[in-house]
């Protein structure tokens, strides 16, 4: 099967639009689980007061707040992402904290159109996996970057050490009978592999990479409200579940759920996650 990228982009945004408020609405459980690794990737992109901040798939806009307040009055944040839907969530809860330093534009990261050489910092969270043309996406943030500007991310580490969203992958690609990913094409876990996000910075010309593992737990009353959480707002799952009908899409939920009640117990519904969290700078 041929990887179309085009296509791939034009279901990407499709699922995002139809996603925006589900994942806006999880918000508080995303900043619990996400959180650390937020505040370390910032840390790594040296975003301090007065930063001007680049945020690539910004999504509802939680990592985008946290740059805003770091950066203070002085500084700056401009939320980006393919999903014009989603980054009304990001405006509105940037009004609603009072942060009037964050900006929004719909924007494909691979095609960034903004001034070059304009920001001190670029961060991405749980995005770039998604990118199918990922040489480009970064190529393009070196140049939104002056010298000497840092590039953070955070992305998931192996799929069996984040068997919460892996298992779910693989029985949503059995039930619509999807191959395996090719190498070099998008996918959660497609920058996972040891090396593989420092690779991709130095391939962008950026230098002086480190990539941190930390460990990030997804907590949740029960394997239900995990399965809930993931058919809500987990794009991935509904493109590759898209081609089944309404019923053969139940049953691989149904499934889904089933197989995450591994993570059950006394306390309720508690999965390994690991994330990698990786930074660069450029030549300044």
């Amino acid at each position: 099967m041929t990887f179309d990228a085009a296509a791939y982009k034009t279901s990407t945004r499709e699922q995002w639009q139809t996603a925006a408020a589900a994942w806006h609405r999880w918000g508080p459980q995303l900043e619990d689980w996400l959180g650390e690794a937020t505040e370390l990737m910032l840390d790594l992109a040296g975003v301090s007061p007065g930063s001007r901040v680049l945020d690539i798939a910004a999504g509802a806009g939680g990592q985008t707040l946290a740059a805003a307040r770091r950066a203070g009055p002085e500084g700056a944040v401009l939320a980006t992402d393919i999903s014009p839907a989603i980054l009304e969530f990001a405006a509105a809860e940037a009004r609603r904290a009072g942060l009037g330093n964050v900006t929004t534009s719909e924007q494909d990261a691979e095609r960034l159109n903004v001034q070059p050489h304009s920001f001190d910092a670029a961060i991405s969270r749980l995005g770039y996996m998604y990118l199918p043309d990922l040489p480009a996406a970064l190529a393009g943030v070196r140049r939104a970057l002056r010298p000497g500007g840092r590039v953070s991310a955070i992305v998931f580490a192996t799929p069996d050490q984040n068997r919460f969203f892996s298992v779910p992958v693989a029985i949503a690609r059995r039930r619509a009978g999807l191959p395996p990913p090719g190498a070099g094409q998008p996918g959660p876990f497609s920058l996972g592999a040891d090396g593989a996000l420092a690779a991709a910075y130095a391939a962008a010309d950026f230098k002086e990479p480190e990539v941190r593992s930390l460990e990030a737990p997804l907590r949740m009353p029960s394997a239900a409200a995990c399965a809930r959480f993931e058919r809500e707002s987990f794009g991935a799952l509904h493109q590759m579940l898209s081609g089944l009908d309404e019923s053969e899409q139940e049953e691989a939920w149904a499934e889904i759920e089933e197989a995450l009640r591994e993570f059950e117990g006394a306390q309720g519904f508690e999965a390994p996650c690991r994330l990698l969290v990786g930074a660069a700078q450029v030549a300044g």
